[in-house]
């Protein structure tokens, strides 16, 4: 019946016990009609075609190790390697892509849509008693009784379709369209999300549809790996900073072809490398095997790829995916991020995945973004980044974000405030103005119709003039004579002429300070805000007071116990805005050589004072001898940051230094004669603690990045961890406004013992 000799049946046996074999069988269901077949000669024609495909597939797919024609059924061996989850679905998937390609190659050669095969498939388990013989037989029976009750589709119909789609994998003629994904901190494009098309004015066009027939075809596997490699291959433009988010559905990476080969070429033909690229997992294809997954992706992860989890908020398995894989990036789902302005529940959701995020180093990116309500609020809630049609839709190329919005999401981080409070503009809502002209009857209306709106602002050629409270317009009209006296006037009449304006660059603290300093009548009245006299929004006085507290409750949360210096947080988001404001600004990086030696020979009390020493020292320095918003930070553990304007960030050094090694001795124990071990235990060549410094100063240059500081500032550190003593590097990076010509230069300043 099967054709098989003692050897390949040894094979099978063989296979089986590596992993999960599986038999396909293709049976042809529909020849041409009788006058087309051309007798013999037809027959032998068509078994010689299959061959040759059948050749082609088993170099393709190493799984196919053995295939065998008896009559017209074709008998395929399929062998997956052990522990790979789902392996009916993969090894139905080779089965089904081998039947269309048969199918294909079959029209083409003979001219005829009419030769078509059923499918079945069967597992072989290696049994207690049973013969290798017998279970491939019974396996072999139930393929075949499988394949003929499958429906033989009539001609022309159900077939076209599923030709056209395979002819799509074979011409690959499907496109990847990008969709920019900006940092809500300086309104840069951080990466760009790759999303696939199909052939335009088809029914595959959409995505949806596309990779839901691939997945009802059991070429799911194959049109993914085909989509990702027209991503990549499409990331010409792609900045070595930038990344490029690649949709994978959750259970292909349980594929044994998904091992991205082929993509790891095609990056370093575009000098990119998997530090480019995030396999983006959408929360809709549940993954049932976290251990597998969190292992396969593990291994990806050490290539140097990174992982995301998409839509998260539109379904609770994206909380436990979160929990299990622990991804680089969460994309928040558009159903939570559409009018989140007007939402607190909403709110307060995102809130939590902030605070998860940043405890976790994992960085949050709202999706759906098409307001600039939505946009705003979302910066003043911390998110790291944004995407959706208000920031740009996606395209075949890698288009960049409108230069106003860019200018817009910079001057919103500007009024974050460099104290820790945030500028009184970043909070100001749009309200309704009115001329000084306007009759008090037309305002009276308005509040009478918007029930929610506390007040309305008199403008002049947009500069505010006065303010005008509904409820003390309210009372006013309620007095004996009120209406009569007042309805068909201006009301200039009636506004207060002296309400409380402000610049949008004032801190929220100063303003809070101002608005509660006036009379007791005027205590909750709004706050007009302005930018260069022009009337941009109001505040309430809750609105403030809210601010301030959650600010002052964040600072606590991610404020460093130890020190009480602000931490990652609050340290990222200082970076970006001095580099946002393109002048030249210095960042010193401190850490301190043989901590954990002195730790262990102390004990941690004292590894704690020196850390609290550290910290204010710097601190004091920089009051000192820096200027007024000089930003100090505790990065963690025996790591700090400082952020100066100081035209002299090298006397800077000196001085921290100067002020370490002269407090430095107070720590060590003058009686012991000091044995100083370095991480690995070798005796070094010092009788204490050092700090070492690693000084870039930043010139005016839009190119500088934070991840480029950073890297510039390690590869000072690895330098001055080379020598003995407090020392500090310094490097100059960017370019002066003067003088624009690419230069960079590297000075080595060694400064103490």
């Amino acid at each position: 019946m099967l054709g098989l000799s003692k050897q390949e049946l040894d094979l099978i046996a063989k296979r089986m016990e590596r992993g999960a074999t599986g038999l396909v069988v293709l049976d042809i269901a529909r020849y041409p009609e009788p006058e087309q077949l051309g007798g013999r000669r037809f027959a032998e024609s068509v078994a010689a075609s299959v061959d040759s495909v059948l050749q082609a597939c088993s170099r393709e797919w190493t799984s196919l190790f053995l295939f065998k024609a008896v009559g017209d059924d074709f008998f395929l061996y399929i062998g997956l390697e052990s522990g790979v989850p789902d392996a009916g679905f993969h090894i139905r998937e080779i089965g089904m892509q081998i039947k269309l390609r048969l199918e294909q190659r079959l029209a083409d050669a003979f001219g005829t849509d009419s030769l078509i095969f059923q499918i079945g498939c069967a597992f072989l388990a290696p049994g207690d008693h049973a013969d290798t013989g017998k279970i491939v037989y019974d396996g072999a029976k139930q393929a075949i009784r499988e394949a003929r009750r499958s429906p033989v589709p009539r001609s022309g119909e159900s077939v076209s379709r599923t030709e056209r789609f395979l002819s799509i994998l074979e011409h690959q003629t499907i496109h990847a369209v990008y969709q920019p994904i900006v940092s809500l901190a300086d309104g840069s494009i951080f990466g760009y999300e790759s999303l696939t098309r199909g052939p335009e004015g088809t029914d595959f066009e959409s995505p949806v549809e596309l990779f839901k027939f691939a997945e009802g075809e059991g070429l799911l596997y194959t049109l993914d790996r085909l989509a990702r490699e027209k991503a990549v291959a499409g990331c010409a433009d792609l900045h070595k900073e930038q990344r490029v988010f690649i949709n994978i559905p959750a259970h292909v990476i349980h594929d044994p072809h998904f091992t991205p080969g082929r993509t790891l070429r095609l990056l370093k033909e575009r000098g990119l490398s998997p530090h480019n690229v995030v396999f983006e997992i959408t929360e809709r294809s549940s993954i049932e095997d976290f251990s597998t997954a969190k292992k396969i992706l593990q291994h990806y992860r050490s290539q140097g790829y990174q992982i995301a989890i998409d839509d998260a908020g539109a379904g609770y398995s994206s909380l436990q995916a979160i929990a299990e894989l622990h991804p680089d990036y969460i994309k928040v789902d558009r159903s939570l991020i559409h009018n989140i302005h007007k939402d607190k529940i909403k709110e307060h959701m995102l809130e939590t995945f902030v605070a998860f995020a940043d405890k976790m180093n994992i960085r949050i990116i709202a999706e759906g973004i098409e307001q600039a309500d939505e946009l705003f609020k979302l910066m003043q809630m911390g998110i790291h980044f944004g995407q959706g049609y208000l920031l740009a839709r996606p395209a075949r190329g890698m288009e960049r974000i409108e230069t106003r919005l860019v200018e817009q999401i910079r001057n919103q981080q500007r009024l974050r405030g460099s104290n820790g409070f945030p500028s009184i503009g970043a909070i100001a809502s749009p309200i309704r103005t009115f001329e000084p002209g306007t009759r008090i009857s037309e305002v009276a209306r308005h509040f009478k119709d918007n029930e929610n709106e506390l007040a309305a602002v008199v403008v002049t050629g947009g500069t505010p003039v006065g303010l005008v409270m509904r409820e003390k317009l309210f009372q006013q009209l309620a007095g004996q004579y009120g209406i009569p006296l007042y309805w068909n006037r201006p009301i200039l009449r009636l506004m207060d002429p002296n309400p409380l304006i402000v610049d949008e660059l004032l801190p929220l603290d100063q303003v809070s300070q101002m608005s509660t300093a006036r009379e007791t009548t005027h205590l909750y009245d709004y706050v007009i805000v302005t930018s260069g006299e022009q009337f941009i929004g109001v505040a309430s006085v809750r609105s403030i007071l809210e601010s301030i507290t959650k600010v002052r409750i964040e600072y606590a949360r991610i404020a460093n116990p130890l020190t009480g210096l602000p931490g990652n947080q609050q340290i990222q988001r200082e970076l970006n805005k001095r580099i946002m404001d393109n002048r030249k600004f210095s960042v010193i990086y401190a850490d301190l050589d043989f901590f954990k030696w002195f730790n262990d020979r102390y004990g941690f009390q004292k590894g704690d004072e020196l850390i609290q020493f550290t910290a204010e020292l710097l601190r004091e320095t920089s009051v000192l001898h820096g200027l007024p918003d000089d930003f100090v930070g505790h990065i963690g553990g025996d790591d700090f940051i400082v952020m100066s304007r100081s035209e002299s960030p090298n006397k800077l050094c000196e001085e921290m230094i100067r002020r370490f090694d002269a407090g430095i001795t107070a720590f060590l124990d003058p009686d012991e004669s000091a044995r100083v071990v370095d991480r690995d235990g070798k005796e070094v060549q010092t009788d204490r603690v050092n700090i070492s410094l690693s000084l870039i100063i930043c010139e005016c240059c839009s190119a500088i990045t934070a991840e480029y500081i950073s890297s510039e500032a390690a590869k000072l550190k690895k330098r001055a961890k080379a020598h003995m003593g407090s020392i500090y590097f310094y490097e100059r990076i960017g370019e002066p406004v003067v003088n624009c010509q690419d230069r960079r230069e590297s000075l080595q300043l060694p400064f103490g013992n």
